[in-house]
């Protein structure tokens, strides 16, 4: 039997505009398992939210939101169903 894969949502905070180059760094490396993207700055309170739709294994979107919960000045949170 093959890998399970989830469906899910990743939501990110981002409260230091100068993350953006790590935040796309680890973005682009896990481009495949990245169905979409929408970033909206919110000015008001001076951050941004990101908001991405997934779809991979376990380990690949726990290794994307691990990597990004790591970066200072970045909040992240997941939801997954399985597919």
């Amino acid at each position: 039997m093959g890998v399970e894969r989830r469906i899910g949502v990743i939501g990110l905070v981002v409260e230091q505009r100068e993350k953006a180059n790590s935040i796309n760094a680890i973005l682009s490396a896990y481009g495949e398992v990245i169905v979409g993207r929408m970033g909206i700055p919110y000015r008001e309170r001076g951050l941004s939210v990101i908001s991405l739709i997934v779809d991979g294994s376990t380990d690949e979107i726990g290794a994307l939101t691990g990597k990004l919960g790591q970066i200072g000045g970045v909040r992240v949170k997941s939801a997954l169903v399985t597919r």
